[in-house]
């Protein structure tokens, strides 16, 4: 047997609560596994138990003595050393090595580290570090900036960048797209895949996981369960549990139906072909997996003003920028009731100067920006977690909002957020950054906007939230502006892009791929942080230029090599429900108190053995389901 991680029994307390009791886990050398669980489960906890920070209170956790383990701090100090030697710092050895030749008594010594270097392949490591720094959206410029210079969110990505240039067997990163934008995300995604150590991670950006995680371990009633494939598949195998028991029936009911109310709106657009299309697969895959939320702890709305203007909100022939410098020259923009946006664009190229300058966070530099009559804007940023009141609750600060709203009308509507009973009256000072980030979400809500502005809302919510806030999206009838590295909230809940590049803001004929697509042809990328003027740059066609014909063609190949194994799920299924049918039927019967007489003992005898039979059959069914649908995850 090859060599792995293994939780035995282990029982993990903090404080008086137990974390972990009695959990067992395997982890095979070079899985990627997704960590999930609701925030306070201790995902955490777990990785400092790898990484050697805690122990374990009882049972054992065996992890291999050689492998080198790499994990991603949460902060950074304000020091003077440069992004790029920051990041080279990760490579410990490389350090060690460099120092010894710095520091050779003699020409033997340093000739056996002059040999130590070319057998680390030290030469790259300089090379090495600027890539994944370039990857992670610093300039050339930034790489010889000291570390001070960067905010908060920065030095976050250069602590992701010092952990992938550490040499490492296990791999323990923490939320890792947190602070990043789409293409970094992207970026990242890939580098991850070729990986070829053991990886550990813990994300709520589901669409992330099913790009990177083969395995998902889920921290559940302190118990660990490991699940093969991506988000999407642990998604429908919890959802076909959840779906048959009969408890969590008539709530699957309601989300379903809130989910077709959305797929009929949209079918009415099927004339804007490729991004309804995209969006009605879409739908049918969450009506495939609303089951799988019906035990969501969030369950909110937007109230949309009932007044519209048409346009809400209007630019004209406008500079926005800064006093120093112009970001977006003649600016001509307009957005009415019922655009579902998204806008894409590389880091720098103006998406957040856009947002502000439509909230007014920001003045215009020259031309004009009109508000409609009944224009109301709700505009989400990250700075206003840091704007809260932190000595107020909850509860006061929406009363503040809006006076006359009674305290029962607050706590009912907070509670939709998560801030069930006295969790309403509790001063903010300490809650966390995903629960100040729902506070934030609620008080945009309640203020009732047609025009929602979100920049990067998700950052800070966990998966169900996330899910919540797409739901809530999805039903919201006023205008939506939306900035995300999360796809998934965007395929959810957008029907249309915006591109922010090269000075320019235009419609972006395509979907997320052909973004992707568009951003790997790009070779005119400016720099966003030089001085380069963004007039002297011309923006290229938005739309890549894809082989379509070709695509088809493969798709169809693809298509036509599934068939067998579709064919065989679908079977697999229909005998599923089958055997369900039966033993509900049996159960039925056996519910009957007249068969637990003496004179009905042989008709008890042979339901209970059917009923054990059909058990048997259902579990070898579903295995053979699960392979299945595995398999089919793994061609997608």
């Amino acid at each position: 047997m090859g060599l792995m991680i293994e939780f035995t029994q282990v029982a993990l307390q903090r404080g008086t609560n137990f974390l972990l009791e009695n959990a067992s886990l395997r982890i095979h050398d070079g899985q990627k596994l997704a960590l999930i669980g609701p925030n306070g489960a201790g995902k955490s906890s777990l990785f400092a138990l790898l990484n050697g920070e805690l122990t374990v209170d009882a049972g054992d956790l065996s992890i291999p003595a050689k492998w080198r383990i790499a994990h991603m701090q949460q902060e950074v100090s304000a020091t003077e050393r440069t992004a790029l030697d920051y990041a080279i710092d990760g490579d410990r050895k490389y350090r060690e090595i460099e120092q010894g030749i710095a520091t050779a008594s003699d020409d033997q010594v340093l000739t056996r580290w002059m040999d130590a270097m070319d057998e680390h392949q030290g030469y790259q490591v300089p090379v090495k570090a600027e890539q994944l720094l370039q990857g992670l959206g610093f300039s050339q410029a930034d790489m010889q900036r000291p570390v001070r210079d960067f905010s908060g969110g920065w030095r976050i990505r250069l602590n992701l960048a010092q952990t992938l240039m550490t040499p490492s067997d296990l791999m323990l990163l923490d939320e890792p797209t947190n602070h990043l934008d789409l293409e970094a995300t992207l970026w990242l995604e890939g580098w991850l895949k070729k990986y070829p150590g053991t990886l550990l991670f813990i994300s709520h950006d589901r669409d992330f996981i099913d790009s990177v995680a083969d395995h998902i371990v889920q921290l559940h009633q302190k118990q660990l369960s490991q699940y093969p494939g991506n988000y999407s598949a642990y998604e429908r195998i919890r959802a076909e549990k959840l779906a048959q028991q009969q408890t969590v029936y008539e709530k699957q009911q309601e989300r379903v139906a809130e989910i077709e109310k959305f797929v009929a709106r949209f079918r009415a657009k099927a004339s804007k072909a490729k991004q309804a299309q995209s969006r009605l697969k879409e739908l049918q895959r969450m009506e495939l997996i609303a089951p799988a939320h019906v035990d969501s702890p969030f369950r909110f709305e937007f109230p949309c003003y009932e007044k519209m203007s048409s346009p809400l909100l209007a630019i004209d022939r406008a500079d926005l920028g800064y006093t120093d410098k112009v970001i977006l020259p003649g600016t001509n923009i307009s957005i009415v009731p019922g655009h579902r946006i998204g806008l894409l664009g590389p880091n720098g190229a103006g998406k957040s100067t856009l947002l502000k300058t439509l909230c007014e966070d920001i003045p215009l530099i020259s031309g004009e920006r009109s508000s409609g009559e009944h224009c109301r804007i709700g505009y989400f940023a990250q700075h206003q977690l840091e704007s809260l009141d932190v000595k107020a609750s909850g509860s006061l600060i929406l009363q503040r909002l809006k006076p006359q709203a009674s305290e029962q009308e607050i706590r009912n509507f907070l509670g939709g957020f998560g801030f069930h009973g006295d969790k309403a009256l509790e001063v903010i000072e300490p809650f966390s950054g995903g629960e100040k980030a729902r506070l934030a979400l609620a008080c945009v809500a309640w203020m009732k906007p047609n025009l929602l502005i979100l920049d990067e809302p998700t950052n800070h919510l966990d998966i169900e939230m996330r899910e919540a806030l797409a739901l809530a999206l999805q039903n919201f009838e006023g205008a939506i502006l939306i900035v995300s590295h999360d796809r998934h909230l965007l395929k959810s809940t957008v029907d249309e892009y915006w591109l922010v590049d090269h000075g320019k803001v235009q419609n972006f004929d395509g979907d997320l791929d052909d973004y992707h697509d568009y951003m790997n042809h790009r070779t005119d990328v400016p720099n966003p942080t030089s001085s380069q003027d963004v007039n002297a740059v011309n923006a290229p066609e938005a739309k890549p230029s894809i082989d379509r014909k070709e695509q088809k063609r493969l798709e169809a190949e693809r298509r036509q090599r599934l068939a067998p194994i579709r064919k065989k799920q679908q079977a697999a299924e229909k005998q599923m429900e089958k055997l369900q049918a039966e033993l509900a039927d049996i159960e039925e019967k056996m519910g009957d108190s007249d068969l637990y007489d003496a004179s009905r003992k042989d008709e008890l005898s042979a339901l209970i053995q059917r009923q054990g039979a059909l058990k048997s059959e259902l579990e070898d069914v579903e295995m053979e389901w699960m392979d299945l649908t595995e398999q089919l995850e793994a061609a997608d």
